[in-house]
C-alpha cells in the first residue's frame, strides 16, 4: 500500500479561489473510495490518498484531467509518493508512530 500527497493547480483560472477545481476532485476521489479503491483525505493545502500503487496513478491521471474537463487549458499537478515495501502503512499508522514519540 502506498500514500500519496497530490496538488493539482489549475493554472490560468478566472479567480484566485481554486475551490470549485478542489470540490470536483473530491467527487472523483469519493467515487473511488466508495468502490473500496483507495482511502483519502483532504487538507487545507493538498490531498493525501492511500491505496495500491497502481490504483494511485489512475486515480492521479484522473483527478489531473479533472480542470481540463472544466476548460482550463494548463494543469500542473505536484505528487510525492511513499512506497514502503517492508510492512504495511497507513495514514493513521503514519501518524500514530509520531503520536508515540510525543508522549
Amino acid at each position: 500500500m502506498a500514500i500519496v500527497d497530490v496538488t493539482v493547480i489549475p493554472v490560468g483560472t478566472t479567480t484566485p479561489s481554486v475551490s470549485e477545481y478542489v470540490a470536483d476532485i473530491q467527487h472523483i476521489l469519493k467515487k473511488f473510495e466508495d468502490e473500496g479503491k483507495i482511502k483519502y483525505k483532504l487538507t487545507p493545502m493538498n490531498t493525501i490518498i492511500e491505496g495500491e500503487l497502481p490504483t494511485l496513478f489512475q486515480v492521479i491521471s484522473a483527478i489531473h484531467e479533472a480542470p481540463f474537463q472544466k476548460g482550463i487549458q494548463r494543469v500542473a499537478t505536484n505528487i510525492r509518493i511513499d512506497d514502503r515495501r517492508d510492512k504495511k502503512t497507513t495514514m493513521e499508522g503514519k501518524l500514530e508512530s509520531v503520536e508515540k514519540h510525543l508522549l
